[in-house]
């Protein structure tokens, strides 16, 4: 039984690298404004995750039924529609963080506003005032992003507890230890993540900038992906 329950620890994190879930944490990762805030952001990604696991599969296991598949292929979709979502608002971000909108006052006191992009050679040191990061505002997104994930993967993982153990106690506790594995499967990959991004944020901003552009691409990517093989197979 202790092999069973490793077994669950272990599949949590490998479940948390598959590329959907990926693609959403590097999305959130990508303006995160350092590692702390990243594992942060990744571990409650695996906390909202756990979540709506350990409900849905609770309750399931309780009322001894099934999610329909046309349910756990509803909710694959909306998954896809978020990443989609989540891609364009990393690929906005990019637009955003190249051009600026700045106030330029004359010597005859006349205040005017102007537009400039930076370029790639120079980046763009943005002060304390401008850093919108809160990092002691619980993250929100992250938690709802990892609820939605786990509503997803909830059907999958209900018929892997059933094949694994046959009380409903020792169901609870996989559960709990694949949520548990997830949660440090995330926060690691979330350092992974970050490290590139914040190695080139201040000396090589144009592969800073090629980088928040290929998550942001992925993302929309492998979401329209998922969508796209959902509608193309029937099963809504």
């Amino acid at each position: 039984m202790l092999e069973i329950l490793l077994m669950g620890f272990l599949l949590g994190m490998r479940h948390a690298v598959e590329s959907d879930h990926v693609a959403a944490v590097a999305s959130l990762v990508s303006k995160s404004p350092g590692l702390h805030e990243s594992i942060r952001l990744g571990s409650f990604w695996g906390l909202g995750h756990t979540l709506t696991l350990f409900a849905f599969g609770s309750a399931v296991m309780l009322l001894d039924q099934l999610i329909p598949d046309h349910m756990a292929m509803l909710l694959e979709f909306a998954v896809g529609i978020m990443l989609v979502l989540l891609g364009i608002d990393v690929l906005r971000r990019l637009m955003l963080e190249r051009m600026h909108l700045h106030a330029h006052r004359h010597a005859d006191g006349t205040l005017h506003m102007h537009i400039h992009a930076h370029s790639d050679e120079v980046p763009h040191t943005a002060s304390i005032h401008d850093e919108h990061q809160h990092s002691g505002q619980l993250p929100l997104r992250a938690l709802l992003v990892g609820m939605m994930h786990g509503m997803a993967g909830s059907a999958a993982l209900i018929v892997l507890t059933l094949q694994s153990v046959q009380s409903f106690s020792m169901a609870l506790v996989y559960m709990a230890l694949f949520g548990v594995g997830s949660i440090v499967g995330m926060a690691v990959l979330s350092v992974a993540i970050m490290l590139p991004l914040q190695h080139t944020a201040g000396r090589f901003a144009a592969m800073h900038q090629y980088l928040q552009l290929g998550i942001g691409s992925l993302t929309v990517l492998i979401g329209i992906s998922i969508m796209t093989s959902i509608g193309m197979s029937g099963q809504l």
